[in-house]
């Protein structure tokens, strides 16, 4: 599995409809992805999954009202449950190197993160998409059973190195992967995503609903570089986890058996609506082409994430989304999207920030 950072053929989405996620504030979410929409056809093409002809209709007119350019965007008419294509669209990746380099996916199981029963729509739209790249999938299974993973579980470098946390997949509330154990897990993401080394880390961010997801607390940005959410007060519920999960960092060594560079990104103030405390976290950017998709939250924190980031993608615009009302529905800009790796020949973002793709294919 590429990292985010290499280059990208397409960014997947999927146009929002599942107006119990967002109670009372639904009407601000279409215009929320009609922005990254936008910022993400300024370098790639957009592939956007629509449940029927008036969702598309709908998507058509308000992304053009957006500034939208219509013409890199290619609609999928696919009936879903909800937009979060990071964790039930296949997993795309890279067999072979330069010219020669061929898109696949590993299709693992997605079941509502093992806790809401609305899901077999999105599962059946994952294995749809998989069929529709027309390049080889592979569907994850250990023990003649399907795998239970979603994309927002895992973080990689490209390099051989992915990074996980317990909590999700083995010892939470709702643990996928409990029956096959951390060398089974291991095993597992070996041969479907080509991982050579796991970094585990303990848990992720309160309120995560998806118990622990690994894209809201830390996030590799280059080989051997790692941000880290950080809170800074001591009272909040994150403070201590936060801190427990940064030591990991530091003690942790990726593939190449390098240790690991370990950076503070700051956590926002808490976001709460209606008393739910909301998983908001500078960790759920996304990496297109030429850019790096921030969320934000109107908090004193926002113009500090973006320098930190900044300095991480010198040859990168930064961008900040607002994300105050999209988090109600508890995730962001990442939990949202899911990248197509390029293939064939790489750009020179590819050569300037990453040392080239590796093999990350089953087997």
């Amino acid at each position: 599995m590429p990292a985010e950072w290499e280059p990208h053929a397409a960014t997947w989405m999927a146009w929002p409809h599942h107006r119990s996620d967002w109670p009372g504030k639904f009407a601000p979410i279409p215009w929320v992805f009609c922005e990254m929409a936008r910022l993400i056809t300024q370098t790639e093409r957009l592939r956007l999954i629509v449940s029927h002809a008036r969702a598309r209709e709908d998507a058509e007119r308000k992304l053009a009202h957006s500034g939208v350019a219509l013409s890199q965007v290619d609609f999928v008419e696919l009936p879903t449950n909800r937009s979060w294509t990071r964790d039930y669209l296949p997993l795309l990746l890279t067999r072979g190197k330069g010219a020669r380099r061929q898109l696949a996916s590993s299709k693992f199981w997605f079941n509502g993160w093992a806790r809401y029963p609305d899901w077999r729509r999105d599962e059946a739209a994952g294995q749809a998409v998989a069929e529709q790249l027309g390049a080889p999938s592979f569907v994850a299974a250990r023990g003649g059973q399907r795998v239970v993973l979603e994309g927002g579980a895992v973080d990689v470098d490209g390099l051989g190195t992915v990074m996980t946390t317990r909590q999700c997949l083995l010892s939470g509330a709702y643990p996928r992967c409990r029956q096959l154990g951390q060398e089974g897990v291991e095993q597992v993401l070996h041969d479907y995503l080509g991982a050579e080394h796991v970094v585990w880390l303990d848990e992720g961010v309160v309120g995560d609903d998806t118990t622990g997801h690994v894209d809201d607390v830390a996030r590799f940005v280059a080989p051997g570089v790692v941000v880290v959410a950080a809170e800074r007060s001591r009272s909040d519920d994150n403070y201590a986890a936060l801190r427990r999960v940064k030591q990991q960092l530091l003690r942790a060594k990726d593939a190449r058996g390098k240790p690991l560079s370990v950076v503070e990104l700051p956590m926002p103030r808490a976001v709460v609506f209606e008393g739910l405390r909301l998983p908001a976290s500078y960790a759920n950017f996304y990496l297109c082409n030429e850019q790096v998709l921030v969320p934000l939250f109107a908090d004193p924190m926002d113009r500090v994430a973006l320098s930190v980031l900044k300095e991480l993608f010198p040859r990168r615009e930064v961008t900040g989304v607002y994300c105050r009302d999209l988090v109600l529905g508890l995730g962001t800009l990442h939990c949202s999207t899911q990248q197509e790796p390029l293939v064939g020949k790489l750009s020179a973002i590819s050569r300037s920030e990453s040392p080239g793709p590796r093999r990350a294919s089953p087997g």
